[in-house]
């Protein structure tokens, strides 16, 4: 078994950004409460983060009677007054006292909010200081999941399903300046990768993967990755179809924060698609945050290998 510890990327008590659309917290039933009911357990009692949520979030969140007594809670203004333009800046604080080390965004993509300077800032710079950036439902089951195993929490066993990649596709999609370290990442993490039912891939990408498969499996006569198009040829549009069409449950997207880039409505495309199906997609955006995932699961896996 390998001994519970953070990754180097999360702290063990992290201090987490939290805000929602208004469509995730608008009913009882809504992603933000179903989510904490099934988390609270272990924030307070394994997790114990800092909450820093924005105003509507909080408000919605007592109304609940969720987190109540809970003490580290700190309470940002609403959208409007600039909650959300302050986790931005928390992302990029140097004073880990106030800085975020994680952001969680339940987006619904059809709010206008969620296309606000701050909203697509906010994912951005947690791009670009290796934080986890989480937008959908099942993106956060999943981080909570393992973060609380990696802290000495016993897996949760409902939550098995999740990790059963033996069921599920991943897609693979890095931009240029990105794709030595796509390449690095897999073959690094090889096995995690081999134990999905499918990949897919955007073009150029595809390619390098079944490169590196060919070295790796050398008995192996089909191609490890199903290369799609290129990103702006359409291949953006290609896994978004699959992500509603529920043919594929996790995005690992290498993305480069600092180029401006031609095809950026395929890239919304497919970041809406996945948003849109928030309960049945899972997206990783940076390198840190994907080498802290694929630790974590090594670690769940480590405690009980029928679990990953």
């Amino acid at each position: 078994m390998i001994p519970a510890s953070p990754t180097p990327f999360t702290p063990a008590h992290p201090r987490i950004g939290l805000a929602a659309n208004r469509l995730h917290h608008d009913t009882p039933d809504a992603a933000l409460f179903r989510l904490l009911r099934e988390i609270e357990p272990r924030l307070r009692e394994t997790l114990r983060p800092t909450l820093l949520i924005v105003g509507r979030t909080f408000d919605a969140i007592e109304r609940e009677g969720l987190l109540a007594g809970y003490e580290a809670i700190q309470r940002l203004p609403y959208g409007r007054e600039g909650g959300l333009m302050r986790l931005v800046a928390r992302a990029v604080d140097p004073d880990p006292e106030a800085a975020i080390d994680m952001a969680i965004y339940l987006i619904d993509p059809v709010d206008p909010s969620s296309t606000f300077p701050e909203a697509v800032a906010l994912k951005r710079q947690c791009i670009i200081h290796g934080k986890p950036f989480v937008s959908t439902l099942l993106g956060a089951r999943e981080w909570f999941e393992l973060r609380a195993v990696a802290t000495g929490a016993p897996p949760n066993p409902a939550l098995d399903p999740l990790f059963d990649f033996g069921s599920q596709s991943i897609a693979l999609v890095a931009h240029d300046a990105r794709k030595t370290e796509m390449v690095e990442l897999v073959r690094e993490h090889f096995e995690v990768f081999d134990r999905f039912a499918s990949r897919v891939a955007t073009g150029t990408t595809g390619g390098l993967l079944n490169e590196l498969a060919r070295k790796l499996r050398p008995e192996r006569s089909t191609p490890w990755v199903r290369a799609l198009k290129s990103g702006p040829l359409g291949g953006d549009a290609q896994i978004a179809e699959l992500l509603l069409d529920g043919a594929c449950q996790r995005v690992l997207f290498l993305e480069d924060p600092h180029v401006a880039r031609q095809h950026e409505a395929d890239i919304q495309l497919l970041e809406r698609a996945a948003r849109t199906m928030s309960e049945r997609v899972a997206c990783y955006g940076d390198l840190a945050s994907a080498r802290a995932w694929l630790a974590d699961l090594d670690r769940r896996a480590a405690i009980s290998p029928a679990r990953c």
